[in-house]
């Protein structure tokens, strides 16, 4: 850990030194998620109601995707790039060093200009706590917390499966915006609005709807089966999520081939 702080320290100093474009940058993805949020607004401004689900219970659920999304893009955006360190043959350097790859790739790059991202969705959290009417207790906003944690685990264990698939492929593939960008978009809402077979998908497989929508049933008291501690421990397989994808991660090394540049 102390490796990865002094590779943040770096690369957030780096950054600093033109820090016009990082304000600049910083103030465009504050208004990115911005104007994707006032379509949600304008949507139940004209219908009143989603499935039952009402303005501000929907954005809770989109401030906790958009938070974590944010979270994950400025910390693991090295595996997101991780196909320039394979078409140069850079990934061989990192091979020789007395460190795992996961840390060195976590450490290639961040991109602190997200904290626009994270402030506005941060705003988005706080106006929804403040409407909603629920009995806020010390585990409910542990969960909360898992809520976004959670998150993160998910869309980083994406990019890390993505990055794997460039030991085969060599150039990044588009289809892993399906699952990030697209898995944003949609658990931005809460998941059983959508057709059976996705919420399954997007459960079952790609665990968002524990990330997202099991817990947020749990905060706002509509479990109503008598087991509340299902949705209270659904987070946590969002953060087992990452450890099958750290274990392609592993093979994928282990059958990675130089590019002899």
């Amino acid at each position: 850990m102390r490796l990865y702080m002094k590779y943040i320290s770096i690369l957030f100093k780096s950054q600093l030194q033109y820090r016009a474009s990082f304000l600049l940058l910083s103030f465009g993805q504050f208004f990115i998620p911005f104007f994707v949020f006032a379509g949600m607004y304008f949507l139940f401004e004209r219908f009143g109601q989603i499935r039952g689900w009402s303005f501000f219970e929907t954005a809770l659920c989109f401030s906790v995707i958009h938070m974590a999304f944010s979270v994950s893009e400025c910390f693991v955006r090295g595996f997101d790039n991780f196909s320039s360190l394979v078409v140069s043959g850079d990934f061989d350097r990192l091979l020789l060093r007395p460190r795992t790859t996961v840390l060195q790739v976590l450490g290639s790059k961040f991109e602190f200009s997200r904290v626009g991202r994270l402030l506005q969705s941060l705003i988005v959290l706080c106006w929804a706590v403040w409407n909603l009417q629920v009995d806020w207790t010390v585990l409910k906003a542990a969960v909360l917390l898992l809520m976004v944690l959670s998150g993160v685990c998910i869309f980083s264990g994406i990019y890390m499966l993505a990055a794997t698939m460039c030991f085969w492929t060599i150039q990044g593939l588009e289809i892993a915006n399906i699952f990030t960008d697209g898995g944003r978009e949609m658990a931005q809402y809460p998941i059983n609005i959508y057709h059976k077979a996705i919420a399954r998908f997007f459960t079952f497989v790609i665990p968002f709807g524990c990330a997202n929508y099991l817990p947020l049933l749990y905060i706002l008291d509509r479990t109503g089966d008598g087991y509340p501690h299902v949705y209270i421990l659904a987070p946590f397989w969002g953060l087992l999520f990452l450890l099958p994808c750290l274990w392609v991660w592993t093979i994928g090394v282990r059958h990675y081939r130089s590019t002899g540049s």
